[in-house]
């Protein structure tokens, strides 16, 4: 089984090998194609994989050959599965999304808010680039998309794919493990009532053999204060939601707390990124007799300083970083997809009538049944006018911007800044297309 990753230079690939080494079963993926255009970046990851493969022990199946593919074509043909997780103008363009932001005194973070919004302008026409060569070269495969904005990229590209683009995050499924945690349940055996937006999505219920157990976990302050989102949000506002908050949501209901640490910090998330990551990717060139392990060193370095700006003590918990893993829920997916096996995961997909609020072609964040058929949503609860509210000026906001990187319409660029709940003014959107033209040559078809 062929598997391509586009952006196989990536920092966070070797995560996705790692779960790849230690699935011992068969039918696994056999081929581990990376294309990458930055071709340095490229060889230094391989010679990661190299070494993560040789250090596994015990060893319990043929490692996946990791093989360079020399062009985007080589890479695609015969592919089974497609990983899209690219960067375009990579960290350097998202230091870019968050300084301009913030120097407009708005929130700089990558995915939300405006941020976000140019990282997607940028974004969308590479993709559906991608999107269109996928259709020509691999047209049975199936696309899972890692490439932020998540819901916005898989919407584009669903546009040229359909159903077979497959979002994935894994803000979700960490939430609801915790949740779980925290009530002393096993995940494995909790129904959870989730639905969203990418990083825009709420936990409303998790029940065990048809009881409802998320009232019991919103009383108990002693629990809340055991998990991530709970030290996020807090009890009381907690318990006002009546909902748990994808962690994402703290950008919206403490922004102005987040623009304030934000502007008080000496660099940015992308600028701390861009350092260390130049750093690492130098170094190897030189000497890579220990890449596996200087990449392990910068990995623990990133997770621990995740989100870093939401957080008093700066510093996270480790088992906040015990539960996550996109790379896990990459691989029930593929293994659901590949081989039947079922697996229900919160994936981004179509809507298709799920949430009354929005059109059938809307991507969404909902727990699914996955077979080799793909996703079936499962049932979830109506949003609440708040919930709702949230997502349709959000969603509105991706349609914009998708138009945008469609048509190279600057008008519609500016109405989806615009139209953002967390930037205020129509002039103030005018001066962020602005400025992210100057700085940012992606940008340069919106006329």
């Amino acid at each position: 089984m062929k598997l391509a990753i586009l952006g196989g230079g990536g920092f966070r690939v070797p995560l996705v090998y790692s779960a790849l080494l230690g699935d011992p079963r068969p039918g696994g993926v056999t081929e581990f194609v990376l294309y990458d255009t930055n071709i340095v970046r490229r060889s230094v990851i391989a010679t990661v994989l190299g070494q993560q493969a040789a250090s596994r022990a015990p060893v319990t199946a043929k490692a996946p050959e990791v093989l360079q593919a020399p062009s985007l074509e080589a890479a695609l043909r015969d592919a089974d599965f497609v990983f899209c997780a690219i960067r375009v103008g990579g960290v350097r363009a998202r230091t870019v999304d968050e300084r301009v932001a913030m120097e407009l005194g708005l929130l700089g973070q990558e995915t939300v808010g405006a941020g976000g919004i140019a990282y997607g302008l940028r974004t969308i026409p590479a993709v559906i680039a991608l999107a269109r060569r996928i259709a020509e070269l691999a047209p049975r495969a199936w696309v899972i998309n890692f490439t932020n904005p998540a819901g916005l990229v898989t919407e584009a590209m669903q546009q040229v794919l359909g159903d077979r683009v497959i979002g994935i995050c894994d803000s979700p499924s960490g939430l609801c493990r915790r949740a779980a945690s925290a009530l002393g349940v096993d995940p494995e055996l909790a129904t959870f009532d989730y639905a969203g937006l990418n990083h825009l999505g709420w936990l409303r219920a998790v029940s065990v053999d048809g009881v409802e157990l998320l009232p019991r976990l919103l009383a108990d302050d002693a629990a809340l204060e055991s998990f991530e989102e709970g030290r996020l949000f807090g009890a009381d506002w907690l318990r006002s939601l009546g909902a748990i908050p994808n962690e994402y949501l703290h950008y919206y209901y403490f922004h102005r707390e987040a623009v304030q640490a934000a502007s008080r910090a000496a660099t940015t998330r992308g600028e701390f990124l861009q350092t260390r990551q130049d750093e690492f990717y130098a170094s190897l060139q030189e000497d890579s007799s220990g890449a596996l392990r200087q990449w392990q060193r910068v990995r623990a370095e990133r997770d621990a300083t995740y989100m870093a700006e939401t957080r008093s003590a700066g510093e996270r918990d480790e088992r906040e970083m015990a539960a996550g893993g996109y790379e896990q829920v990459a691989l029930q997916l593929m293994r659901a997809l590949a081989h039947d096996e079922r697996a229900n995961l919160i994936v981004n997909v179509r809507n298709s009538g799920l949430l009354s609020h929005l059109d059938d072609e809307a991507v969404i964040e909902v727990p699914c049944t996955i077979t080799s058929s793909g996703p079936q949503p499962l049932p979830v609860s109506r949003l609440s006018d708040h919930q709702a509210g949230l997502v349709c000026a959000v969603k509105a906001v991706e349609r914009s911007v998708i138009e945008a990187a469609r048509t190279g319409s600057r008008t519609a660029a500016v109405r989806a800044f615009a139209e953002h709940p967390l930037v205020d003014s129509v002039s103030v959107a005018r001066q962020l297309v602005a400025a992210y033209q100057r700085r940012l040559p992606e940008l340069g078809y919106l006329r």
